[in-house]
């Protein structure tokens, strides 16, 4: 995450890419940091919930993301949708629930977790809007990245240290081992940033809602990948409701075009 910041930086005062903004008030920098708390609750949620669930059944609770995003969008803006867009996000929601009671290795624990992951990212990409598109407190892509990255690592570092016990002289060890170790871990800062970067330029143009939708395509692939590399069990009722989930993403997206 010290990477992504620091990318930001020189992309914005020594490549001129973009302007270097200041944080103006503290409620602004509240919500920066916000942001980057639950980023890392997402994060965090995810990855654990993968230890109790399958990759496919995690992907197919990811798919409600845009109903969380439906709700904090109208508790935290006040911008609605058309009606008929939230009459799409019914077979979501209702793919997932069917999911749930056919899923083999479906585990409560690794549910909840995944459930709050997914609430976290919908609260995320509205926050993400707010602070992207409001008028008093606009920060282009690069600046917001650059001051949620900080952020994030003093949540993080410290949570890591406590729950995974010596991962400080495992890495060490890695690293000495092999140095490529660390070019793959820089590469895989680099990755990151691009792909947050991405998301944030995509947010300004589009609503949260759209996005957290859109971006359940991913999902649909990943449960398909995840059936057939890791061979995960899977039942009817079970292939039932990820078909619904991926059914109600295709009729949001023609509601979202015939409502342009």
């Amino acid at each position: 995450m010290l990477a992504c910041s620091l990318l930001s930086y020189i992309a914005i005062e020594w490549l001129k890419i973009a302007p270097l903004q200041r944080v103006r008030s503290r409620l602004q920098l509240l919500k920066i940091s916000a942001l980057g708390i639950i980023f890392c609750l997402s994060v965090v949620g995810g990855n654990i919930s993968l230890r109790y669930l399958p990759v496919s059944f995690n992907q197919a609770v990811g798919a409600t993301t845009p109903f969380f995003t439906a709700v904090f969008a109208v508790v935290m803006t006040a911008k609605r949708e058309g009606w008929v867009t939230y009459v799409t996000l019914i077979p979501v929601v209702a793919g997932v629930v069917i999911a749930s009671g056919g899923e083999p290795l479906f585990h409560l624990f690794g549910f909840i977790m995944c459930i709050g992951a997914t609430a976290a990212r919908a609260l995320k990409s509205v926050l993400q809007g707010i602070l992207l598109s409001s008028e008093g407190e606009k920060l282009n892509s690069m600046n917001l990245l650059m001051y949620m990255a900080p952020i994030a690592v003093l949540v993080l570092f410290p949570a890591a240290i406590y729950m995974e016990e010596g991962v400080i002289g495992i890495t060490v060890a890695l690293a000495r081992d092999d140095w490529k170790f660390l070019l793959y871990l820089l590469f895989n800062s680099a990755l990151a940033y691009f792909v947050n970067l991405a998301n944030f330029l995509v947010t300004k143009h589009t609503s949260p809602l759209t996005l957290q939708v859109l971006g359940n395509a991913k999902g649909a692939v990943a449960v398909v990948i995840s059936i057939m590399i890791f061979k995960n069990p899977v039942s009817v009722t079970g292939m039932l409701g990820y078909s619904l989930t991926v059914a109600g993403v295709v009729l949001y997206t023609e509601a979202k075009k015939r409502n342009m």
